[in-house]
């Protein structure tokens, strides 16, 4: 059920709570960055999947989003978004589904990386005149999915897809989540500069073979955050994260901490003198354990409290001691809210049904989350 406090600081916590201001600010910056480049943005919806930062990530075109589960394809669908790419490889259990919106929507995309999966989308011809819209998934030394993008097998894998009757080799995907390993802007844009080299590289290779047309795509937020002038040679780019950013993009170098729009709002519960803690109503139930308390801080940066550590937490508790020194409990009165920076946005974001939106601490609007797979 939907909060009704009017102000961030009267919500029932733990909360999740988003400042519009910033989000908009993410949104415009990326769009208006990949329009002077002269490069699509096709945004990613996995951080927030939500209708409301689904618009203002398009710019209100509801056009051209990338997804990583079929309930979001179809939740869009039934929006009114169209041009949507499922940007996960091919499961053979759901591609009836997907057969489904490949006749529905005007543009619905899938993505493979092996010959069986192009088997499985031929023995479900599309009706209504319709050709499977395929994107090739390229690894780019990234190592999770994909066929390698230097070996043979990658090129005789586009050529079957554009030689398939009733398939059409749209576009070459390559996801350098690599850059999530980086640190600093350095290191980034190295990451970014080979995904872009290589891929550039293969869709040469495809034109040598006579594979004309394919459009190509990499992403990820850091790469987006900085990209290099060759990008602009890409058709599309897909990054996700930007639009909220967290802790751990700012590690890395992707954004400042007062780019990261969304906190978990949670409250003092108890006073431990004798151990020199605090007790909050925050635990890994609604805070993502991503980073494993690896930050000098704890699993969280403590907004305005440089001073304190979210030690440890169980299911609905979080520890909270100071880095060094004895704790003023008068500061911390029970009762008295703190603001958890998440390290990762996205495993945050999942774990709350309601997205509580605001602006300068006033709730201006309640975000319902869609689920599944």
């Amino acid at each position: 059920m939907a909060d009704t406090a009017e102000f961030i600081k009267d919500l029932c916590t733990p909360a999740f709570v988003v400042d519009i201001d910033v989000v908009r600010r993410n949104a415009e910056t990326m769009l208006e960055r990949f329009q002077q480049l002269g490069v699509q943005l096709r945004p990613h919806m996995k951080t927030h999947k939500t209708l409301e930062c689904a618009d203002i990530m398009t710019g209100g075109s509801r056009r051209c989003i990338a997804v990583s589960t079929l309930a979001e394809a179809s939740f869009y669908a039934d929006h009114g978004y169209d041009d949507v790419l499922y940007a996960y490889p091919l499961p053979f259990d759901k591609v009836e589904r997907c057969a489904r919106l490949s006749e529905r929507l005007a543009l619905f995309h899938v993505l493979l990386d092996n010959k069986l999966a192009l088997q499985q989308l031929t023995r479900r011809p599309l009706q209504r005149g319709k050709v499977w819209r395929v994107w090739m998934k390229l690894d780019c030394d990234n190592g999770r999915a994909g066929v390698l993008h230097s070996t043979q097998d990658a090129l005789q894998l586009a050529r079957d897809i554009s030689e398939t009757t009733g398939v059409e080799l749209t576009g070459i995907y390559a996801h350098c989540g690599n850059t999530y390993g980086c640190k600093g802007k350095e290191q980034i844009t190295a990451i970014a500069q080979e995904t872009t080299t290589n891929i550039l590289q293969f869709m040469e290779r495809l034109k040598a073979i006579g594979i004309q047309g394919p459009k190509s795509s990499i992403g990820s937020t850091p790469s987006c955050s900085h990209p290099v002038p060759d990008m602009a040679m890409l058709s599309e780019v897909h990054p996700g994260n930007y639009v909220f950013y967290d802790v751990q993009q700012s590690l890395i170098g992707s954004c400042r901490l007062e780019d990261i729009a969304v906190r978990v709002v949670t409250r003092v519960i108890g006073h431990y003198p004798h151990r020199n803690q605090l007790l909050v109503d925050c635990g890994w139930a609604a805070l993502s354990q991503d980073g494993g308390g690896r930050l000098p801080t704890g699993y969280a940066i403590i907004e305005g409290h440089a001073e304190l550590k979210l030690t440890s937490m169980t299911q609905e508790h979080g520890r909270v001691e100071p880095l060094s020194g004895a704790l003023d409990y008068s500061q911390f009165p029970l009762g008295s809210t703190l603001y958890l920076i998440p390290h990762h946005a996205c495993a945050t974001a999942m774990m709350h049904q309601v997205y509580n939106v605001h602006s300068k601490g006033k709730i201006v609007n309640t975000w319902k989350v869609f689920r599944g797979w």
